[in-house]
């Protein structure tokens, strides 16, 4: 017998049947299985779909206001923009009013997004138990990685308007079934090109860097933002040194700053790139760092000369 409207509400508001939770997204019934993880205003469970028993990944992010609702959609707009192997897909998203949430009268909403689940994990994860093994990537390895999100920023890059990622960080990188590398987390990704006019746009520009951008993955241009300047996705590609250094060296290049209580924002601004003395890695690796750090915006590469050296 199909399930009505009021069918739908009572199971959403029972939470679980035969001991599992579950859960409609646009009619498609999933199971909850585990939590994979959270942050300040979201929590990613691990689902599986009740017809297939293919397992994905649920992002449920908590609206408080209705500016809250729409900064929470725009993942979901810009995730729509790109279908790419290197860039994560959208399966399916819903919209949750505050009325499905019995004594949260604080939630405004709560936008469900049911994505590809990685059960390789993420770049961080692998840079971590590198790190406890004392062990390394093969160069041969690390640059069919590093090449590969570089695959994914282009795609990003080359629409038009161009758009930037704006947090990319081993973290957000995640590896699909074929150990590529997968572009994750769109939610702070923008177009990429914006003239900065006046301080106030300066001042919010830097705000919102602040927020949404990773300190020790966040380029220069970010931490001091000048009135008359134009921003562009070359902001991504300090980003990609720093992920090209922390794949190569299992740390960001600011770790050391930021273990000692340093100002990563001097360290960043400053550009001053050290180099363990002892590397498995080639000269050249050192050489693309540093060409990709360069402080100066105007100076680095665009995505589509850094992919010409592949």
């Amino acid at each position: 017998m199909p399930l009505n409207s009021f069918g739908i509400d009572l199971l959403l508001k029972m939470g679980c049947v035969c001991g599992k939770e579950m859960i409609f997204i646009n009619n498609r019934r999933f199971y909850v299985r585990s939590s994979l993880g959270e942050g300040g205003f979201s929590l990613v469970d691990l689902i599986e779909d009740a017809r297939s028993h293919k397992n994905f990944a649920l992002k449920r992010i908590k609206c408080h206001s209705k500016d809250d609702e729409n900064i929470a959609l725009h993942e979901v707009k810009v995730m729509k923009l790109f279908k790419h192997p290197h860039i994560v897909p959208l399966i399916e998203y819903m919209l949750v009013p505050a009325s499905k949430f019995a004594q949260n009268t604080d939630i405004y909403s709560e936008l469900h997004i049911v994505m590809p689940y990685y059960s390789r994990g993420s770049l961080q994860d692998r840079i971590e138990m590198l790190a406890r093994k004392g062990d390394h990537i093969h160069e041969d390895r690390l640059w069919e990685i590093f090449f590969g999100i570089c695959e994914g920023l282009k795609a990003m890059h080359s629409h038009s308007p161009p758009y930037a990622h704006r947090d990319l960080k081993p973290a957000n990188i995640m590896f699909a079934d074929n150990n590529c590398p997968v572009l994750m987390d769109l939610g702070s990704s923008v177009m990429a090109r914006t003239e900065i006019k006046t301080m106030s746009e300066a001042r919010t520009l830097q705000d919102v860097a602040a927020e949404r951008c990773s300190m020790q993955y966040r380029a220069p241009e970010l931490f001091n933002v000048e009135k008359g300047s134009c921003i562009d996705e070359r902001t991504d590609i300090w980003s990609l040194g720093c992920l090209l250094y922390a794949l190569a060296f299992l740390e960001s290049p600011f770790e050391q700053d930021y273990q000692r209580g340093n100002s990563i924002a001097l360290a960043v601004l400053g550009g001053n790139i050290k180099f363990p003395e002892n590397s498995h890695y080639s000269k050249h690796l050192e050489m693309t760092v540093q060409k990709l750090m360069a402080v100066n915006p105007m100076e680095r590469p665009f995505i589509e000369q850094v992919c010409q050296a592949k």
